[in-house]
């Protein structure tokens, strides 16, 4: 069974509604001094207020330019903090410097950081195709429209003599859908196949010239 509901004077309304925006616990302590109503618990304070609408108006986030209560000050010393708190050149466990190597579990291609800078993050490190960059460390860039070809099939093979460019239209003639399974191939076959392949790129590319 509810208690009995409290009566307010005009003047003690008039009072919470002027003081409503006001952190509501400071408001209510005064209230019950000033007004010598102990018997209004801050519950019955708040369910006053919200009752007739009279909110505080905070949402309980930071407003724009609003300073957070402890800016300046230094964070009191935890044992249990600090211990977990990393220590300057501490690296994280998950840190790869230069010369790890892992394989792409997507496209079996071998990655490698090297040390020279990422220009997409700034760090001093960056990640690359091993079997890209050691080929164009010895060719120069890879030509526009074209792509590295494993010659082998082995894509861990990542020396230059193992990777030849070739266009782009012409990789899905080699492994697509209605390519020749170049990778797969036994090795034997493998030289025929990217030589017959290539002869009829480019009597493709002949053929769509001479039409234009």
């Amino acid at each position: 069974m509810k208690g009995a509901a409290i009566d307010y004077s005009d003047a003690e309304l008039f009072w919470i509604h002027d003081n409503h925006r006001r952190p509501r616990r400071a408001a209510h302590a005064e209230f019950q001094q000033l007004w010598d109503r102990p018997e209004v618990s801050l519950a019955n304070f708040n369910s006053l207020c919200k009752r007739k609408g009279w909110l505080t108006g905070r949402t309980g986030c930071f407003e724009k330019g609003q300073a957070p209560a402890n800016k300046g000050k230094r964070m009191p010393f935890n044992p249990n903090s600090a211990r977990t708190q990393f220590k300057k050149g501490h690296k994280p466990h998950t840190h790869r410097g230069a010369g790890h190597e892992r394989i792409c579990s997507k496209d079996g291609y071998v990655l490698m950081i090297v040390d020279e800078p990422n220009p997409w993050t700034g760090a001093g490190t960056r990640p690359v195709q091993k079997h890209r960059y050691l080929w164009e460390k010895a060719h120069g860039p890879v030509p526009e429209g074209m792509r590295l070809k494993c010659l082998d099939g082995d894509k861990t093979n990542c020396d230059p003599s193992n990777w030849e460019p070739i266009p782009l239209a012409m990789a899905p003639r080699l492994n697509g859908r209605f390519g020749r399974g170049y990778d797969a191939a036994p090795a034997e076959l493998k030289p025929t196949i990217l030589a017959t392949t290539k002869l009829e790129h480019a009597a493709r590319e002949a053929r769509k010239g001479g039409r234009r």
